[in-house]
């Protein structure tokens, strides 16, 4: 049994900003600050990059703590302010509905997300551009952890009270698009799969020694072979 893990912004799916116009309006509400300009986002949590913004803006750790759940609840109603009403069906990556719909196929396969989102925001964003959560079996999210590096051993555990046994960490599949996703699971000895369709190209995540990279995931046979290599 595979688990199959996926990262969504840059892998899944792209949503032209919205994040981003989110969390920074979240963030002028909650706290009365507007964040910094350019500050990097990929790869990182969304309980993580509210810190660093404030931090930037000169916010105290223990004031930043005590407002950062209001802080993410009002991000995901504004994300989904953000999201509605748009045609989002463009903003899917190549060869994605036919890998998952491969994968979703497969007995031997559980799907699974791996993302710095809160799960709300996953949520959002998914059902923005008709994908879903419902073939995502499994998840591990910002709302889990802070840190990136703690999530796919919360996602194996869950993996292992779904199936009721015990999931090999050679046996997890992290797929994402940034070098945080390259490196998070060899702490649980997960293999990972790049893909270049977020701003890292697929030299920076080859630097990464990451089991395959692909431009994009639209050769479903190829990508499927990567998954199963042993």
């Amino acid at each position: 049994m595979k688990v199959v893990l996926f990262d969504i912004d840059g892998t899944l799916l792209r949503t032209d900003g919205a994040g981003r116009r989110a969390v920074n309006q979240a963030i002028h509400e909650v706290y009365g600050t507007h964040p910094a300009g350019g500050h990097e986002f990929d790869g990182k949590t969304d309980p993580q990059i509210v810190r660093e913004l404030m931090q930037l803006a000169g916010v105290h750790d223990e004031s930043i703590t005590e407002r950062l759940a209001e802080t993410l609840t009002r991000y995901s109603i504004l994300l989904r302010d953000e999201l509605d009403g748009v045609d989002h069906s463009r903003n899917v990556y190549p060869g994605i509905g036919a890998l998952l719909d491969a994968l979703e196929a497969r007995d031997d396969v559980l799907l699974g997300l791996l993302t710095g989102n809160i799960h709300a925001g996953a949520v959002a964003k998914l059902d923005a551009v008709g994908l879903g959560t419902d073939r995502f079996k499994i998840g591990a999210f910002g709302s889990d952890h802070a840190s990136r590096a703690e999530l796919p051993a919360i996602a194996r555990a869950r993996a292992e009270a779904l199936l009721g046994h015990a999931v090999a960490g050679a046996d997890v599949i992290v797929i994402g698009d940034t070098p945080a996703d390259m490196g998070c699971g060899r702490g649980i000895g997960a293999r990972a799969i790049g893909v270049a369709t977020g701003r890292y190209t697929v030299d920076d995540l080859t630097a990464c020694e990451p089991h395959a990279v692909f431009p994009d995931l639209s050769d479903t046979a190829a990508v499927m072979r990567a998954i199963f290599a042993e």
